[in-house]
């Protein structure tokens, strides 16, 4: 998320006047919330937190917390306390030194939090209120914040801010309604967040309420499991929603695993060959899911994705083992997987390193989480840029978790950050052509989503030299043994085809032959019928199909250095799978010739 985040948290559980009740719930709902606003991970936002402040610093906290942003910020502002209603009906915040008497004087007025809203230039401002209303008391088991008709939303929803693009309010109950902080709150008792605020952490942190599996979790989605997890806790509170958005409003990355891309189905044709009972038809509609497969467009690719993971699943073994090969080219392939930055003086200039995601647009398109805070990642057009913050001294070791539409990997990333004295010594990996210097990373971890699709193409670079090249060569993997391995596999498959295609024409020339009795000849009704020509094809594509597989192996073999694991394995697979089907099928291909060449003469 590219915006700037921030949170306001008020949590107000100590009052100077002793017919407002000591709240228990307020303060852990504050640590709680802030833990997962404020992770990388999940809210990335800049949290700040006031707790038991008088009126003066929460009036003076919240227009500064307003004022002075920018269009692309956006703001959440939380309240954890009690709520008061006037008798003119206006909604007040309690604030610690608050006499119910002065409210004007002594709490902060819904109103002015609206107007401080309504002026703020920041783009997208979320409110979000577990508070009680009219005081707390005490009724039967459970202690409840509030009593009385308080029209929250009325307060909040009147008018539409002037500036930005749009506000949000969430409120832990409706005007009706008691928000409860527990089953019970003895003046012993431990302290815990409410029931509302307890939703909202653990929506975030473990990702549940990413409702759509998106890889976010926008306005919407939090609000509706919210609502769901706390009717289940206390079918009596119900919480409720206002908003003037344009746009999905995301506020947090999802934990949940990989990111979701929703498909555009397959032609219908294409499904209808799937489903044929001839072969050679569904090997056909197979063979085009796979380019499909590779298309640049994600949601084209995704469909393709689906549909062969169900031939792998359901299909005859050649075609079980085609899908499966085509699967496997968007597995995440992250090159290298292991980066060593080896010793950095403290306070230089971040190092940076490459990595290359490797496979069709749909293996690059992916979600990286820094697991440390000392880490960054940059999307680049091939992959990522990972930099290393050295003001962090002593050995640095994390990873980055990479999640994509079909898998996760891990990039592990190691570093020790010296004192200022003496020049880096590079790392294993380290080139000696170090990298131009990057400006400091800040010290918060990001999630960077890489869409090869949405990344501009890189500027023409200056003529390089030769031992620029073959610098280059030494860094960039090679792609021509599964390429190789890959043309091996196609020629094998058209060559199998043929052969199919060969012997139907045949056994129909061969049933037309003994028809025509003594008259007939059947030279003639094998070229009638079209059935030397894919023999012919089959002969020419077995052949090149086994070419093609040595020549990938022997680049394999005398240029190992230049192929990582996932390269390597691939090309053995792909070879092995062409080798098993081109040598079957030109052993039957021969046959079928010499049997017309030698039966033609005598029938």
């Amino acid at each position: 998320m590219t915006d700037s985040r921030h949170a306001l948290i008020i949590a107000n559980d100590r009052y100077a006047d002793q017919g407002l009740k000591k709240l228990k719930a307020p303060a852990q709902d504050a640590a709680a919330l802030e833990r997962v606003l404020h992770d990388p991970q999940i809210g990335d936002f800049e949290v700040e937190v006031v707790h038991n402040a008088s009126a003066d610093l929460m009036r003076r906290r919240i227009q500064g917390f307003f004022n002075d942003r920018r269009r692309a910020d956006t703001l959440l502002l939380h309240f954890s306390c009690h709520g008061l209603k006037s008798e003119s009906g206006e909604l007040y915040f309690a604030a610690s030194d608050t006499e119910p008497p002065l409210l004007a004087a002594t709490a902060v007025a819904s109103q002015f939090v609206r107007g401080c809203m309504s002026g703020t230039r920041a783009g997208r401002s979320v409110l979000f209120l577990d508070c009680c209303y009219g005081g707390a008391f005490s009724r039967g088991s459970a202690s409840v914040r509030a009593s009385g008709d308080v029209n929250v939303l009325e307060s909040f929803a009147k008018d539409e801010p002037a500036t930005g693009r749009g506000w949000a309010v969430i409120t832990a109950s409706d005007s009706m309604e008691y928000s409860f902080e527990g089953d019970e709150l003895a003046e012993n008792s431990a302290p815990r967040p409410s029931v509302f605020t307890h939703a909202v952490v653990e929506g975030l942190e473990t990702g549940e309420a990413d409702l759509d599996a998106d890889g976010h979790v926008s306005l919407d989605d939090l609000y509706e499991y919210v609502y769901r997890h706390v009717r289940e806790q206390n079918p009596h509170q119900t919480p409720k929603k206002a908003a003037e958005l344009q746009g999905e409003l995301h506020l947090a990355h999802s934990r949940r695993g990989g990111i979701k891309i929703v498909a555009i189905p397959s032609p219908s044709a294409l499904q209808a060959a799937l489903d044929s009972d001839e072969f050679l038809r569904r090997q056909g509609a197979v063979t085009e899911l796979c380019k499909r497969l590779q298309r640049p467009e994600l949601p084209v690719a995704e469909g393709a994705r689906q549909h062969l993971g169900e031939v792998a699943h359901n299909e005859v073994q050649p075609l079980a083992d085609l899908a499966a090969d085509a699967l496997s080219t968007i597995r995440l392939a992250p090159s290298p997987d292991r980066l060593d930055f080896g010793r950095i003086p403290r306070g230089s200039t971040p190092p940076t390193k490459s990595v290359i995601m490797q496979g069709p647009p749909l293996a690059r398109h992916c979600v990286v989480q820094p697991g440390q805070p000392w880490l960054r990642v940059d999307p680049t057009r091939d992959g990522m840029e990972v930099h290393v913050d050295t003001a962090t001294p002593g050995h640095l070791s994390g990873d980055i978790a990479l999640k994509g539409v079909a898998d996760e990997s891990v990039i592990h990333v190691e570093a020790e950050v010296t004192p200022a004295d003496g020049p880096p010594t590079p790392g294993p990996d380290v080139p000696d052509d170090s990298t131009p210097p990057k400006p400091p990373p800040d010290d918060k971890r990001r999630t960077v989503v890489i869409d090869p699709s949405h990344i501009p193409s890189k500027p023409k670079e200056p003529p390089r030299t030769t031992e620029d090249r073959e610098r280059t060569d030494r860094k960039t993997p090679s792609r021509r043994a599964p390429a190789l391995a890959g043309a091996a596999l196609a020629l094998a498959v058209t060559a199998l085809a043929m052969l199919f295609m060969t012997i139907q024409r045949g056994v129909v020339a061969i049933v037309a032959r003994a028809d025509a009795g003594v008259t007939g000849n059947v030279e003639d009704d094998i070229r009638d019928y079209g059935a030397l020509t894919p023999l012919i094809v089959c002969l020419i594509t077995g052949a090149a199909a086994l070419v093609a597989g040595a020549f990938a192996r022997h680049d394999l073999g005398a240029r190992r250095e230049h192929y990582t694991k996932q390269a390597e394995s691939g090309t053995q697979t792909l070879t092995s799978v062409a080798k098993g089907l081109a040598i079957p099928t030109l052993v039957l291909a021969v046959l079928a010739g010499i049997a017309y060449l030698v039966g033609s003469a005598h029938w």
